[in-house]
């Protein structure tokens, strides 16, 4: 009897190895979205700011971007604007994929960031904290630098 249950024992021992390693192995394909570039334009305390970002994934599985929030805005909504017909049209994101390998620009005409109901004015130079995330669960702090126009590298 107890031959069969040190074989009991060691094919238990034996799954649980692989179910971690299984779990190991779906962990690392994924990866925290990466955020550069990031600026708003500057605002005045009560009104409506904006936020435009890199957004890179280099994980092999997708991702997407499910809610922002900031300590500087009542509420922070991700938008898309697009043109059609000739008329120029705004509306929610209420999620933004970000493919696996894959970038996401939020840019001018494109997606954007609306920072609601500002609690304080945004000045050349200010830095606008917030927080993203992600589907995945990921949350990634980022500063958004209050500028005239995106940086060069942008």
């Amino acid at each position: 009897v107890s031959m069969e249950m040190a074989m009991a024992f060691d094919r238990r021992s034996a799954l649980g190895g692989l179910t971690v390693s299984f779990a190991l192995g779906a962990s690392a394909l994924a990866a925290t979205p990466a955020i550069t570039n990031a600026w708003s334009r500057p605002a005045t305390a009560g009104s409506t700011g904006v936020g435009f970002m890199v957004l890179s994934n280099s994980g092999s599985t997708s991702d997407a971007l499910v809610s922002v929030s900031s300590p500087v805005a009542r509420k922070v909504e991700m938008h898309r604007s697009s043109v059609v017909g000739g008329l120029a049209m705004m509306e929610p994101a209420p999620r933004v994929s970000l493919p696996a390998g894959g970038v996401v620009r939020f840019a001018p005409g494109g997606h954007h960031l609306m920072f609601l109901g500002l609690t304080r004015t945004l000045k050349l130079g200010d830095s606008v904290p917030a927080t993203l995330t992600f589907a995945s669960g990921a949350r990634v702090k980022v500063r958004f630098t209050v500028a005239l126009s995106a940086p060069k590298d942008f």
